[in-house]
C-alpha cells in the first residue's frame, strides 16, 4: 500500500525555520521525482520545489528560492524540505508528491502537514 506521510509542520515566528519530512512506502522511491506543494487558505495548491530521482537536480518556485532547500535520502525513502527565513505568506498546508520518472500519470500524494508562520 502506497503511503506518503508528511511531518514537521507547526507554528513558527516570522524569520524562523522548520524542516519538513516525507516518509514514503509501498513503491520504489528511487524511481520517483519528489515534489513539495502547498495550499494556503482560500488559494489553489501551488508547486514549491522538486528533486529528481537521484537527487542530482532541484528546482524551486520563485517565491521560495534562496530560502527553502529540498533534499532526499533514498536509503531512508524520505524527502525533506528545509525552510528558512519563513514569512507569514508561507503559511499553508504542505503536501508531498511522488511522480514516476517514466510516467507522470503515476503519482501519489500525502495528506499534508500544516505550517503556520505568525508572531
Amino acid at each position: 500500500q502506497v503511503q506518503l506521510v508528511e511531518s514537521g509542520g507547526g507554528l513558527v515566528q516570522p524569520g524562523g525555520s522548520l524542516r519538513l519530512s516525507c516518509a514514503a512506502s509501498g513503491f520504489t522511491f528511487s524511481t520517483y521525482t519528489m515534489n513539495w506543494y502547498r495550499q494556503a487558505p482560500g488559494k489553489e495548491r501551488e508547486w514549491v520545489a522538486l528533486i529528481t530521482d537521484t537527487g542530482g537536480s532541484t528546482n524551486y518556485a520563485d517565491s521560495v528560492k534562496g530560502r527553502f532547500t529540498i533534499s532526499r535520502d533514498n536509503a531512508k525513502r524520505t524527502v525533506y524540505l528545509q525552510m528558512n527565513s519563513l514569512k507569514p505568506e508561507d503559511t499553508a498546508v504542505y503536501y508531498c508528491n511522488a511522480r514516476n520518472i517514466k510516467s507522470a500519470l503515476i503519482n501519489y500524494w500525502g495528506k499534508g502537514t500544516l505550517v503556520t508562520v505568525s508572531s
